[in-house]
């Protein structure tokens, strides 16, 4: 398992010119060997040179950088994540002194070619091993010097090279500054939270350093210990926490910017809040940045943060006061999908401080009163928060797509208490925090609490981050008051939404006691939700269209008018479609100067009241011509249209019935959200209370937003401003083309609802979207077309095919007697190798969620899961490809 904060790794650039070159040239140097890399006359080519370094009796495999540019320089030391080598911080090194510092890498310990067990960060090993490299640095010419021996150094690393460099920090005085990556403060915190053991986290980290005889003596001896137990024990806490930058707080007194993942279940945003309280409190500046992904997967923001981390260290290292470093503390939100290749969009908000987790609580009340539930024998199944080792685009990514997510509780194993659904959109950044009663039948009791998002209907839970708080509870037998202090998350909950605080007996992450037992909870507060009001998202900047389109909307309506007397007859109503919202014949349009070239030809289909139809093709099929001529923009040159029965022609009346969005709205950027909405419907000249203003307003959940200048909004929230604009007047057919466009994946969700709900009143909704995975989730039936024409029409089932058959893909073969067990596994009807893994058959009874658990239970090396055939199979089937 790869616990590296990755980054692009390069060669060392051809020089232009060479003027020597040195091929492969060792001497003996000391205590080390040198292998010179090629030099250039070109004052950006880097020079590398390879040493290996005897420390005490352990050799270190290090690389030293700097550029051929005179002068003295300040030297950055990089340490790589826990599993890697110095080989995977190459490319920044190379950026680095490029940019004028001298660069120093090695391998850990235990990593790379280096010798030496693993001590996880030793003060006595792999921490004075840095003070040992500053000592080199303090010989090097081409180092600057603040005194004699004491380099002006800096220190930067992720994971496992972010603690030494907190550690380092905390050790050795010559350290000026540091920029640690999503890492620990308190590793006896991060691996035994509340005194549950982190068993999967744990696991990996023994597997990742390549077994337990890889590791100090002690620190295996430990690891067996408390892996048997399942018990966190005292003596293995103390040797954790003398490994933990937090065992040296009150002796970091440097500059540090701390880097810490949303996505991150080894270690959360809790472990950077820790960091930063204690070394601000020893009066160093502090400045910290949330990003998207962390060791669960996601976006590492590899780009910015190197380029934030070379600022950092041009203010603190250089000494250049012009360096802008950025705000005390960033988050990365997301802000929307880019529609080319469905990616998320990341956008930052930022404070002028950093707010902790607590800043801006709210009470949200729960109900629910005092709930049993059970600690099953050998506390199997366990629930599911995530998946550890799986957070790649394969992994926790491909399933939470899949609406599976892994986020699993099981009935009788949990307690529930829920918030009536929130008024306004909510946005909780921090740690929610609630006060329960625990009891027992056993003397301690073990929970694991999580605050779901809950859409409405039948939407499927959201658990923010797949985070989740465990908690030992001792003395329940007799009762105990219980505080609970959730995850740290940044999370939007949307307006209608509610909250879940979930009180569970399992996690599969985490060791949970083996005997059964009965729990008993009661609430005793309301979940306190903190909202970091001093943290504010960066506006995304405005298309040019809100500008322009507003003022061509007002030419194309003066021209439609001027054109209505040319109006030819329209074809009279007919009654055995009046209550039909859409009926195509034979509908063709040519190409403009083309007497054969089609855009669409000989099209015919038929909506129902109630459906969701999802228009799918691949570019060039047609499907946009089409909308337009429903939408009496364009008129065909064959065929017809019909609306309830009424010949669809420009300026139809019937049209008033159908309301659009197409590729985006404009709007005026200085009015508010609702101020914006009633000067459109004033314009069409409709009565007021036709527009049924409010009910269009609860339907798209806009919140409190709507007070708000447009030119506030992100893109998301003008994308559900321009749909809430579409129904206004509540019309019976409603077109969306590309509706998910510039939304974040939480939006998506809410405009699947959004569909949902306004067909469940008898209405219907035609979408056109490039997500194929949306639409199979949101649409009732489609139609496909290519190249013009139509390819197949009906309900999503049947085009789709069944879906009882999964594809789960193996990081490794599975072997033949664990295919038989899992063919016998409850649920599972077959089970077959295939060359990228399984090909799983589900009985009735059978779900992908609990697939899952037994699969890891198994130890199958599991990367993905999915239908055996999805909506994306099924439309390059029958598309032949075209797309």
């Amino acid at each position: 398992m790869d616990l590296r904060l990755p980054g692009p790794r390069g060669l060392l650039r051809r020089p232009r010119r060479l003027i020597a070159a040195v091929a492969a040239v060792v001497v003996l140097a000391g205590a080390g060997t040198w292998t010179a890399a090629v030099a250039s006359d070109d004052t950006r080519t880097v020079r590398r040179t390879d040493r290996v370094m005897a420390v005490d009796g352990v050799r270190l495999d290090t690389s030293y950088f700097t550029s051929p540019s005179a002068g003295r320089r300040p030297a950055v030391l990089l340490a790589h994540g826990f599993g890697g080598s110095k080989d995977d911080v190459r490319q920044q090194a190379e950026d680095l002194a490029k940019d004028g510092y001298a660069v120093l890498t090695w391998s850990a310990r235990g990593f790379g070619t280096s010798t030496g067990k693993i001590g996880l960060n030793d003060p006595k090993g792999e921490v004075a091993d840095v003070s040992k490299l500053i000592d080199w640095l303090a010989r090097q010419p081409e180092v600057e010097l603040d005194r004699p021996g004491d380099p002006r150094v800096g220190v930067a690393g992720a994971s496992y090279g972010g603690a030494v460099s907190l550690l380092a920090a905390g050790y050795d005085h010559r350290v000026d500054a540091i920029a640690p990556a999503i890492t620990y403060w308190n590793l006896a915190d991060a691996l035994f939270p509340n005194g549950v053991f982190k068993r999967l986290w744990a696991g990996i980290f023994i597997n990742s350093g390549g077994g337990c005889g890889k590791f100090e003596p002690e620190l295996c001896r430990m690891y067996e210990r408390v892996a048997e137990s399942g018990r966190p024990d005292a003596e293995g806490r103390k040797l954790l926490e003398e490994r933990s930058p937090s065992a040296v707080a009150g002796r970091i007194k440097v500059a540090t910017l701390l880097v810490q993942g949303q996505s991150d279940s080894l270690f959360p945003l809790g472990q950077a809040d820790a960091a930063a309280k204690a070394i601000r409190a020893g009066g160093a500046p502090v400045d910290v940045d949330w990003i998207a992904g962390g060791h669960d997967g996601g976006d590492l923001e590899t780009s910015r943060i190197q380029a934030r981390v070379k600022t950092w260290f041009d203010r603190y290292l250089k000494r250049d006061k012009g360096a802008d470093t950025g705000p005390a503390f960033r988050i990365t939100r997301t802000g929307g999908i880019d529609s080319t290749d469905g990616a998320a969009l990341l956008r930052g908000a930022s404070g002028q401080t950093y707010p902790g987790l607590e800043s801006g609580q709210r009470s949200v009340a729960l109900t629910g009163g005092e709930q049993r539930f059970q600690n099953p024998a050998g506390a199997s199944p366990p629930a599911v928060s995530s998946l550890p080792g799986l957070g790649g685009s394969g992994g926790l990514a491909q399933l939470s797509s899949l609406g599976v997510g892994v986020s699993l509780d099981f009935p009788g194993q949990y307690a529930r208490f829920d918030s009536a659904p929130v008024s306004g959109d909510l946005r909780i950044t921090g740690s929610p925090t609630a006060t329960v009663h625990v009891t027992s039948t056993s003397d301690d009791a073990v929970l694991f609490a999580k605050v779901y998002d809950v859409g409405p209907g039948s939407a499927r839970p959201v658990l923010p981050s797949q985070l989740v708080t465990p908690v030992r509870v001792e003395g329940a037998k007799a009762g105990r008051d219980v505080t609970l202090t959730l995850p740290a998350i940044d999370h939007e909950v949307q307006k209608g939404h509610r909250l879940r605080l979930v009180l569970a007996s399992t996690d599969l992450g985490y060791a949970s006691p083996a005997a059964p037992a009965t729990y008993t909870v009661s609430l005793k507060s309301d979940l306190k939700v903190p909202t970091a009001p001093g943290v504010t998202t960066a506006a995304a900047p405005l298309p040019a269209w809100v500008w322009w389109l507003p003022l061509a909307g007002a030419v194309i309506a003066l021209a439609l008018l001027l054109t209505a007397r040319r109006r030819t007859a329209t074809p009279a109503p007919d009654p055995e479609l009046a209550e039909v919202p859409l009926q195509i014949t034979d509908l063709s349009k040519r190409y403009a100067k083309s007497a054969d070239r089609y855009a669409v030809r000989d099209l015919s289909f038929r909506v129902e009241k109630g459906q969701v139809l999802g228009l799918l093709g691949p570019n060039g099929a047609g499907k946009t011509t089409t909308l337009r001529m429903l939408m009496g923009l364009i008129r065909p040159d064959g065929g017809e249209i019909r609306v309830f029965g009424h010949a669809v022609r420009p300026g139809a009346p019937v049209l008033s019935r159908v309301g659009a969005f197409v590729e985006g709205a404009g709007f005026l950027p200085h009015l508010s959200g609702r101020e914006n909405l009633e000067l459109y419907w004033r314009a069409t000249g409709r009565p007021p209370e036709d527009a049924h203003l409010e009910e269009a307003l609860e339907i798209a959940g806009l919140g409190d937003a709507l007070a708000r200048a447009v030119r506030t909004y992100s893109q998301g929230m003008r994308q559900r401003l321009a749909i809430a604009q579409a129904m206004l007047g509540l019309p019976d057919l409603l077109i969306l083309d590309e509706p998910t466009n510039g939304l974040d994946p939480p939006q998506i969700r809410e405009m699947r609802e959004v569909m949902i709900r306004y067909a469940a009143g008898g209405r219907t909704v035609i979408v056109s979207s490039h997500l194929l995975a949306e639409v199979e989730q949101s649409c009732t039936h489609l139609v496909v077309m290519d190249r013009g024409r139509l390819v197949q029409a009906g309900p999503v089932g049947e085009i789709v095919g069944s879906g009882d058959t999964l594809l789960v893909g193996t990081a490794a073969p599975v072997d033949a007697p664990v295919v038989e067990k899992v063919a016998a596994l409850p649920g599972v009807a077959s089970a077959v190798r295939t060359e990228d893994g399984l090909l799983v058959r589900l009985d009735p009874g059978g779900t992908a969620e609990r697939l899952v658990v037994e699969l890891v239970r198994l130890e199958v090396p599991v990367a993905s899961v999915g239908p055996h055939r999805r909506l994306e199979d099924a439309f390059l089937t029958l598309i032949g490809g075209s797309a």
